[in-house]
């Protein structure tokens, strides 16, 4: 991916280093295996962190070291620019359908994060909260990418990026808002369906700005595409728990299936159209 040479977002904010205390409700180590489990199984483990910021159990949180991306860090750098790409292209999208694009953050943190969301471990993954319009990202996961899901690759990490984007813009669009909604009048089963369409759609609208970027900037190079497709499909939900515990259970994915996930992100960067994204129809997925 060619990068170096991007423009730097200035909507970094950088919290490696910042001592971020768990809430002594129901953590701990026994929290955190349960948390690892529920994620090996395809569930959203943040459940389990999640703690009313304004509450007297809050974390304590020190200053952060820094804001915005560290020059002499490369990975630091690299994120600042696939920020600063989506920006681009969101923006002039949003500008084409008479509507303005607000930039999210992009939160940089180490081990453990206090978001609006409430408290989250790393081992949950990269994560986006609507709350405080924020992506937030510890770089290890970066490393798991690599060796513990066999898809390495600088296009592989920026679509992670992207994916989280995606649902910045499906929140400021209203998507979100919309399938809280119905997840709330529905069963379980129901209701890890709707998740499974928005995590969909946000790989759409991944590939959405990888088409415009790619047009715009001409940011691939020869394998680039392939490596974010392998990095979809080894972040399936099918693939991930039959890793933990031998088989997979459709009913319970919450993120969709490795082929849905690779077939979401090849329509989007194919098309380059949101239009094109409805995950929704469930004759579509």
């Amino acid at each position: 991916m060619r990068w170096q040479l991007g423009r730097r977002s200035t909507n970094v904010e950088d919290r490696r280093g910042t001592n971020v205390s768990a809430p002594l409700v129901g953590g701990g180590i026994g929290a955190a295996l349960i948390s690892l489990v529920v994620f090996l199984l395809g569930g959203d483990p943040s459940v389990i962190w999640e703690q009313n910021p304004t509450s007297n159990d809050s974390p304590v949180t020190n200053s952060p070291q820094s804001t915005g991306s560290n020059p002499q860090d490369k990975m630091a750098d690299f994120v600042s620019v696939v920020l600063a790409d989506t920006e681009d292209t969101w923006s002039e999208l949003f500008r084409q359908n008479g509507q303005t694009y607000v930039k999210p953050k992009l939160v940089l943190y180490s081990n453990a994060v206090q978001s609006a969301c409430g408290f989250t471990r790393s081992v949950v993954g990269p994560f986006y909260c609507p709350q405080d319009e924020k992506v937030y990202i510890d770089l290890s996961f970066y490393r798991d990418l690599k060796t513990r899901y066999q898809a390495p690759g600088d296009f592989a990490q920026a679509y992670v990026i992207a994916h989280e984007v995606g649902h910045h813009v499906q929140n400021l669009l209203g998507i979100s808002d919309q399938v809280r909604v119905l997840q709330n009048q529905t069963n379980q089963t129901q209701a890890n369906q709707l998740s499974v369409a928005l995590e969909l759609q946000a790989d759409c609208f991944a590939g959405v700005w990888a088409h415009h970027a790619q047009r715009s900037r001409q940011i691939l190079e020869t394998g680039d595409v392939e490596e974010a497709l392998n990095a979809a499909s080894s972040i399936g939900d099918d693939r991930l728990q039959e890793q933990a515990r031998g088989y997979a259970v459709p009913e319970s994915f919450t993120h969709g299936s490795s082929a849905q996930r690779v077939r979401w992100f090849k329509q989007g960067i194919q098309t380059g159209d949101t239009q094109q994204c409805n995950t929704f129809a469930s004759t579509n997925r």
